[in-house]
């Protein structure tokens, strides 16, 4: 792909031009932080924003997602029967801007998840009229981020276009032909020369000493950590902190967990099917019929959240369920970290061990 120069007095352009074809949303701010929100003003759009409350990952999996509806009634023959007509929600062209690099990584591990295996027509339906453009992360959102711990610190191989502030204006790589093209229709960028892409390398070096590693393991140790901690002590005294609210799920960019819902309508013969988010941290999550739950206590929810994050997901899609953006650290009403629970149980099994 190419390398383009895009002046900051030309952005707003830019994103007027594209609104007059897309749904085009973003990072704006509001009373408490920043959200990923509708753009109906490019002077909305912040680009310079630390971190969002949610990630952007409502726009691939809604909160609540109607599958299809359903009507039971006689056919032509007086037999009952079941007709179900899919609904594909939300699926429009969208842009969405200004998204970090931890947040990416948490999108490259949906499209896996909803691919591999039972593919998900609806998510892939929605994502295949989704465009990505990125913002490089030059400086950490703040204490929380670990991104650099969890190799989420650079741009995963799925954005469409990729914006690097640069003195003045933005150096943007084009990942797909799909974002060359939106560029390309445009006449508000130029080609990149040899010194502006000296100057983009000479910037990327230089933030790596701005992010500082938090775990004690690397990301490539904590699956074996888990597996060797999984009757560790400190899951118990988690589970005596955790308020089982579950924050931590609602606002991580790679929990997918949901819950099924039947809504009939009043004649008994119409309704709806649909998915809406849920929480493994929640009692009910894990309570099946006869009254059984399989993870009662909180420790045993704390723990399979951590399992998951560090290694079940690793297991199955090659990749960490984790991307170190902090927020579910920021969401946590008792302080309950995924980098103080990994070094906790760090110094655990080394005490155990005697090293």
């Amino acid at each position: 792909m190419s390398l383009y120069i895009l002046s900051k007095e030309k952005l707003p352009e830019f994103v007027k031009a594209l609104q007059a074809k897309f749904r085009v949303v973003g990072p704006v701010r509001t009373e408490t932080g920043y959200e990923f929100d509708d753009i109906t003003d490019p002077e909305q759009l912040q680009l310079d924003y630390s971190t969002t409350i949610l990630p952007p990952k409502k726009y691939f999996l809604p909160q609540h997602e109607v599958l299809f509806q359903f009507h039971s009634g006689p056919n032509g023959k007086g037999n009952k029967h079941l007709e179900l007509r899919p609904i594909y929600q939300d699926v429009q062209p969208t842009v969405i801007f200004g998204v970090h690099t931890c947040d990416m990584n948490g999108i490259m591990l949906y499209d896996k998840v909803f691919a591999e295996g039972f593919r998900d027509e609806h998510y892939m339906e929605r994502r295949a009229q989704i465009y990505i453009i990125g913002i490089e992360c030059l400086h950490p959102c703040d204490e929380a981020s670990f991104c650099k711990d969890m190799g989420t610190l650079t741009a995963p191989p799925i954005y469409d276009l990729h914006m690097t502030e640069m003195d003045g204006h933005y150096l943007v790589d084009t990942g797909t032909e799909k974002g060359e093209r939106l560029l390309q229709e445009n006449l508000y960028v130029q080609m990149a020369q040899k010194e502006d892409i000296q100057r983009l390398g000479q910037l990327l070096s230089a933030k790596w000493p701005r992010f500082r590693m938090r775990l004690k393991v690397s990301k490539d140790q904590t699956p074996s950590l888990l597996a060797l901690g999984y009757k560790a002590k400190i899951w118990e005294q988690l589970g005596d902190r955790c308020l089982a609210c579950g924050s931590c799920t609602n606002v991580c960019p790679t929990c997918f967990c949901f819950d099924v819902e039947d809504r009939m309508d009043i004649n008994m013969q119409d309704g709806e099917r649909a998915r809406v988010w849920d929480s493994c941290q929640l009692r009910e999550f894990a309570l099946v019929a006869g009254g059984h739950n399989f993870r009662g206590k909180k420790s045993e929810r704390v723990r399979h959240r951590v399992m998951r994050k560090g290694k079940y997901i690793k297991q199955v899609h090659g990749l960490l369920g984790c991307t170190g953006c902090g927020r579910c650290e920021r969401a946590c009403l008792v302080n309950i970290t995924i980098p103080a629970t990994i070094n906790g149980l760090h110094d655990e099994m080394q005490l155990e061990s005697g090293s």
